[in-house]
């Protein structure tokens, strides 16, 4: 029988997967045509300025963003919810603090965030305009497959963090603790900590962008890969 990780390792790799979202998130921003790959709301509103403002210049990189990511979605979607439709279809035993699933699905991203990465440095860390298009694409793929596999693991999310926060405030002024609060504080962190990083890294030394992105996602398939640590539904629920 395989060891019961609990909630509290599952808490850590969610958090060290926000570390390349803040990551991709800064470097699209900056170098690939001033978007998002994962803060879809964002994208929409500056494709609504776009469209105001008769900017293809911008409206181009949103789309292109918009239309990856809802394509990561519906690669990774599949692939994460693999368990969750085996059981529903009859098979036995307890649910999966991180299912084998949402690792496959993450290394699905992890090889999008590769041929990325290829083609950054091909580019010598300063695409051109063709290649910013081509780059922010996979970046938006990877995002959509990431954010599709941490929607198994609960409400959590590493790339849309608007709905924690109003959480967090919301429980709070109750007075009550919220739950997975020390995950939480944790997200918000690495997405700072992610994009601070990859601003300072791709404005001196843009070639080690690769290990910034790629690193924190290598450990977190390293670590999920030794097992699936089956846990009572219950227990998910309580470290929700």
């Amino acid at each position: 029988m395989k060891r019961d990780l609990s909630g509290g390792l599952r808490d850590v790799l969610v958090v060290l997967l926000t570390l390349p979202t803040g990551a991709v998130d800064a470097a699209c921003f900056l170098h690939l045509g001033h978007v998002f790959s994962s803060v879809v709301t964002g994208t929409m509103v500056l494709l609504g300025v776009a469209a105001g403002s008769h900017d293809p210049n911008l409206a181009i990189p949103c789309g292109v963003a918009l239309v990856s990511y809802t394509c990561g979605v519906l690669i990774g979607a599949p692939i994460a919810a693999r368990a969750a439709g085996q059981r529903a279809a009859g098979s036995a035993g307890p649910r999966a603090t991180w299912p084998p699933s949402v690792t496959a699905a993450l290394a699905a991203e992890f090889c999008i965030l590769a041929a990325f990465c290829v083609g950054w440095e091909l580019q010598g860390g300063h695409p051109g305009r063709t290649a910013q298009l081509v780059l922010l694409a996979m970046l938006a793929v990877s995002m959509g497959i990431q954010a599709a596999a941490v929607r198994q693991l609960g409400q959590m999310s590493t790339t849309y963090l608007t709905g924690t926060l109003t959480g967090i405030v919301a429980v709070l002024t109750t007075g009550k603790k919220p739950e997975g609060l020390a995950r939480s504080l944790g997200v918000f962190a690495a997405l700072i900590a992610g994009a601070l990083i990859s601003a300072t890294v791709t404005a001196h030394v843009p070639r080690w962008l690769p290990a910034v992105v790629l690193l924190p996602l290598v450990a977190v398939l390293a670590l999920s890969a030794a097992g699936s640590w089956p846990v009572p539904l219950r227990t998910l629920r309580r470290g929700r």
